[in-house]
């Protein structure tokens, strides 16, 4: 809601384009590039469309981009001679182009079951612009032994729209490794043709740090050192569940293929994934934000985990596949049995749980949903079935379940649970609360309030919002409490009374203070 509130802005004209806010809050994330194209969708979107929906579409076109690009970067990697198997002394070994594409799939798949991609995939936010250019970067770099000058300049894209993104620093450090990649012996080209990619690598860089210091992008979100125990703690656990499944196969892959990390030419499908992980691991240890730069390193996960599969012997392969079967299993049984609590009341655990932590939500059934749902479960048994059954054995054959296993969860979370999503996540209870209690044309003054909350209220509601002043006419107020609670900004307690407190019920912590002005507005003077 937040993103969606900067974008609209942009695309009313009620912001500035190199500066976006939304009634001058300014965005979570610095860069202006995902609000500038959400902005541009709204502006050239037909009348029948919605904002919204235009909105998302940028987005969804994106998403698709990440795991193409995916794709054909491991499908360039694999083609090198080092990333080839060895070939057998009488033939039969695999064909290099269908080798490389086999090994493609099975990155594909490796990314699409990594459970730290599944909400951000689907989300209108810069974290997805950002995971775009790091993966045309990654695309870019893989390009660079067979088609260097595209290679080269997609480098230089994806490390631009990272910057304007709201990762500049980041972008500078990954541009700072693609360098070194290059000038140390990766790929395999002439020495000057070698030197002009990093000429043009380095002006790109120089390019961006100019642009991100002319729009005062530059932001550093640092953890204070020396970290606490818990906070060590809660970065690990962001590391185990946040690249499950491919950290297991990325380190399996970086020991198999150790021997080739010394070799010149380096052997660009092992060192360039390594160098994009390390730099991108380093940065989230150091950083505040740490979901979002993990984020980033997926698409080389993905890559190292593909890299796995031929080194693999056949008992890792099956361990796999049971231990997804079973995790997996055990979440959609478990979607299926907190849905049949909401609509039925049984089993009266689940159904406790639900009305504790989404106090006021009315359950409700969509047919169509229904019979996705269905459906998706039935594929999920088949697919169980063609797996262990006896067939032609394929590398991506153990990604299979785990990618899938992803899909059918998503599935069943955007269909059996999506009233119950949307209940907890959405501004619409809050602003509804509002509407009770403030007439929808009236003009009510705000203090406070966060983008999120401040693009629910326009979107959803028909007040006249402006930020408070002294001055202010407005007859109504919404304040969050903790300014409220602040004798700096605290209301004049002879201008406004206080006459109603509201907060989402799913989130307690998150409410809002509506005041009432107990004077007339035409008598705020002084006397003489």
């Amino acid at each position: 809601m937040a993103a969606f509130g900067q974008m609209w802005a942009l695309a009313q004209g009620e912001s500035l384009w190199w500066q976006p806010t939304l009634m001058g809050v300014p965005p979570e994330l610095d860069g202006v590039l995902p609000f500038w194209l959400g902005a541009w969708a709204m502006a050239g979107a037909p009348a029948w469309l919605s904002p919204v929906m235009a909105s998302r579409l940028p987005f969804m076109a994106i998403a698709g981009l990440c795991l193409a690009m995916t794709w054909y970067a491991i499908d360039a990697l694999a083609r090198s001679p080092q990333a080839q198997p060895v070939s057998f002394a009488f033939g039969g070994e695999a064909e290099p182009k269908a080798y490389a594409r086999t090994l493609a799939d099975a990155g594909l798949l490796a990314l699409i079951a990594c459970l730290g991609l599944a909400v951000p995939l689907h989300e209108t936010s810069p974290m997805l612009v950002q995971l775009g250019g790091s993966s045309a970067l990654f695309m870019g770099m893989a390009l660079l032994a067979t088609k260097p000058w595209r290679g080269g300049l997609v480098s230089a894209l994806g490390l631009l729209v990272l910057a304007l993104s709201g990762a500049p620093t980041l972008a500078m450090a990954l541009g700072l490794a693609a360098l070194l990649v290059i000038v140390g012996g990766a790929p395999e080209l002439a020495a000057a043709k070698r030197w002009a990619l990093a000429g043009l690598l380095v002006l790109a860089l120089l390019l961006l740090a100019s642009l991100v210091s002319e729009w005062d992008l530059w932001r550093w979100r640092l953890r204070t050192w020396p970290l606490q125990g818990s906070e060590v703690r809660r970065w690990l656990e962001l590391m185990l569940w946040f690249t499950w499944p491919c950290w297991p196969l990325a380190l399996w892959s970086a020991w198999s293929w150790r021997r080739q990390w010394g070799r010149r030419p380096w052997s660009m499908h092992v060192i360039w994934p390594i160098t994009m992980i390390a730099t991108v691991t380093v940065a989230s240890a150091i950083t505040a934000a740490s979901e979002r730069t993990l984020l980033l390193a997926l698409p080389a996960f993905a890559a190292m985990a593909a890299f796995a599969l031929p080194t693999l012997q056949r008992s890792v392969t099956a361990l796999i596949d049971w231990f997804t079967l079973l995790f997996f299993t055990g979440c959609g049984v478990i979607i299926w049995v907190v849905w049949l609590a909401m609509q039925t009341g049984w089993p009266p655990q689940p159904a406790a749980n639900v009305a504790r932590l989404a106090p006021g939500f009315t359950p409700s059934f969509d047919p169509l949903h229904g019979v996705m749902a269905l459906a998706g479960s039935a594929l999920w048994v088949w697919l169980v079935h063609w797996r262990v059954g006896r067939h032609r054995t394929a590398l991506w054959k153990s990604l299979v379940l785990p990618s899938a296993g992803a899909a059918l969860c998503w599935l069943l979370l955007m269909t059996l649970w999506l009233p119950l999503l949307n209940y907890a996540r959405s501004y619409v209870p809050l602003v509804q609360q509002v509407k009770g209690a403030i007439p929808e044309t009236s003009c009510v003054a705000i203090k406070g309030l966060n983008a999120g909350q401040i693009a629910a209220l326009k979107w959803h509601g028909t007040w006249r919002l402006e930020n408070l002043s002294g001055v202010s006419r407005c007859e109504w107020l919404l304040m969050d409490p903790q300014w409220a609670s602040d004798p700096t900004h605290a209301p004049d307690p002879e201008q406004w009374t206080q006459v109603q407190k509201v907060q989402r019920p799913t989130r307690a912590y998150e409410n809002l203070l509506i005041f009432r002005q107990t004077r007339p507005v035409g008598s705020r003077h002084t006397a003489p």
